[in-house]
């Protein structure tokens, strides 16, 4: 990739991951000019909406190639060239000159983690916040370690990966504290993901968001659940879409041999998904939401983004029975 380049995309997931991973590499880019295409945390489709032609390079994080297809062969064919760092389902790779691809399926790695690797540590602090914010916190303190950061910072680095998750949830930028394109620019000054939490606001009104949220949601209880399994359903709110990633992953962390599903109402008339497979056994969720339409993720965690109504009984006996010991 040495020719000239006329212009940088970059198309990255709105959640935690993908804001590291972006974080990452605008740390160590020569020039930071670049357009940028995201959305909140369920917007995976993102390379639909890159418009982009020869000499242009476009970089996508951490969403689906197999998602993705169709529109990175469209890039390709337009002459520009594509650079894909990404953690999900990816089916069959293209073979093509202008097409790099960084794709690791490992359920211990996520986006941040492979562009740490490509950049050879350069800015692991934030690689170890996108860690933590996909729920790999052996990782994340891995991660935390190598970059020097031990003792009472690695909970901040923590705090910080989950609360930039926590904003990626809804199912439109409305129901997010912050838009990521609009995040990604109040964390774009800071080298040390330390400082911006003591320093920007937008740290202080998350915790205080989050902080509110999850008292709402202390009196859920399960809809069903078995031995190794436990489905939970959320109110059609707002506060309750915000919450939806955090709560799967806190359910995760809090019975680490079972699995979780938390369904959350959509403007649709339907049910959003999100599955956590056992960390004890941190496989199987993407297969089973890649069986629906709209559905994705990898294997220690994966979603729907719409499950009509009347197919949430089935779901349900098919996800209890997925995750049976």
């Amino acid at each position: 990739m040495s020719e000239a380049i006329l212009r940088r995309i970059f198309a990255f997931n709105g959640d935690a991951d993908g804001l590291c991973a972006l974080q990452q590499l605008w740390l160590c880019a020569d020039d930071a000019r670049f357009d940028l295409v995201t959305g909140p945390k369920r917007d995976t489709k993102l390379v639909a909406r890159v418009a982009a032609s020869e000499g242009d390079e476009v970089t996508v994080l951490d969403v689906s190639f197999d998602s993705n297809r169709e529109a990175v062969m469209r890039l390709l064919q337009a002459g520009a060239r594509v650079r894909y760092f990404d953690h999900h389902h990816a089916g069959e790779l293209p073979v093509h000159e202008r097409l790099e691809a960084h794709i690791d399926l490992s359920p211990t790695v996520c986006t941040s983690a492979i562009v740490d690797r490509w950049l050879g540590g350069r800015a692991r602090a934030w690689a170890a916040v996108g860690a933590f914010g996909d729920n790999l916190m052996s990782t994340g303190r891995a991660l935390a370690g190598q970059a020097g950061i031990a003792g009472g910072d690695v909970p901040t680095l923590e705090r910080l990966g989950m609360l930039l998750n926590y904003n990626s949830y809804g199912e439109a930028e409305a129901d997010l504290y912050f838009p990521p394109a609009q995040l990604h620019r109040r964390l774009a000054p800071y080298r040390d993901p330390l400082a911006f939490a003591r320093e920007d606001e937008a740290y202080a009104r998350l915790s205080a968001g989050f902080e509110d949220d999850m008292r709402r949601a202390t009196s859920l209880a399960p809809a069903a659940h078995a031995a190794s399994a436990a489905l939970y359903v959320l109110p059609d709110a707002s506060w309750a879409r915000r919450v939806s990633g955090v709560v799967a992953n806190e359910l995760a962390r809090g019975a680490p041999s079972r699995a979780h599903a938390v369904l959350s109402p959509n403007s649709a008339g339907g049910m959003q998904v999100s599955v956590r497979a056992p960390l004890e056994r941190p496989r199987g969720a993407a297969a089973l939401c890649l069986s629906y339409p709209g559905g994705g993720g990898r294997e220690a965690a994966a979603g729907i983004n719409h499950l009509p109504l009347e197919e949430v009984p089935r779901f349900t006996e098919r996800f209890l029975a997925h995750f049976s010991a």
